[in-house]
């Protein structure tokens, strides 16, 4: 079992484009900042090949950066971070991935992550997106072994300063062995808000977005035995020592 969430002081979320935290989790995420712990974002791509408008491409990067920072407030979260150099829709499980991610690991410190699950899951492909994938395996690498090791990119330590770190619990969403929930069913508001604010991404499905997140989290509530009426998330959940 994970550690009360009043233990952790930090937190990482990692994930490839602006909007999947917001999906996944981020009634989990408004229930951690409840509880005083300090969340920060990562997101790997700007989401670039999004959208279901006639919005001009060049402006999509810069319209998803800001729907996701304003998503991040809605939960009250203000440390959202963006990576530099990896596309939408190309991302792979590389070693530069790897330590950009394990880089911020080092730098934010958290005893807690999320990230997106690195396996396939067949009975949900599009929460198997081949760049949730890559992120999710590039994030779990830099977890283990890369942030915790002196060894492993030494020019952080010796030319940035940043020690090693070692985070103690890895949760991971859209996994198909999922084994814990996080009841959201006080926070399910601000999870729709947040979602709210990606218009790019859910205008067109104004009238459909609420009841598909009340479907979802329903759902996850029957499977961990939850009273009825609840929602939920749920994540397998890894605990590293």
């Amino acid at each position: 079992m994970p550690r009360p969430d009043t233990e952790i002081e930090r937190a990482l979320a990692v994930a490839a484009h602006p909007d999947d935290i917001d999906f996944g989790c981020a009634g989990t995420v408004a229930a951690w900042v409840d509880a005083g712990v300090e969340v920060t974002y990562l997101l790997v791509t700007r989401g670039d090949q999004g959208g279901f408008d006639d919005t001009p491409r060049e402006q999509m990067a810069a319209l998803r950066e800001a729907e996701q920072r304003a998503a991040a407030a809605a939960v009250g979260v203000s440390d959202v971070r963006f990576l530099d150099g990896y596309r939408d829709g190309w991302v792979e499980p590389t070693r530069e991935l790897e330590r950009d991610i394990a880089r911020v690991i080092r730098q934010v410190r958290p005893q807690r992550m999320i990230i997106q699950s690195p396996e396939r899951n067949y009975q949900r492909l599009p929460a198997s997106h081949s760049d949730h994938l890559a992120a999710g395996e590039a994030a779990i690498r830099a977890i283990y072994p890369t942030a915790r090791n002196p060894f492993a990119w030494p020019e952080m330590l010796a030319d940035e300063g940043l020690e090693p770190w070692v985070v103690t619990e890895v949760f991971i969403a859209g996994h198909p062995g999922a084994d814990h929930a996080v009841d959201v069913t006080d926070t399910f508001e601000r999870k729709l808000a947040a979602l709210r604010e990606h218009r790019s991404q859910t205008t067109h499905m104004a009238d459909r977005l609420e009841p598909l997140l009340r479907d979802w989290g329903t759902r996850n509530a029957v499977l961990a035995g939850l009273d009825v009426g609840r929602l939920a998330e749920t994540y397998l959940v890894s605990e590293l020592g």
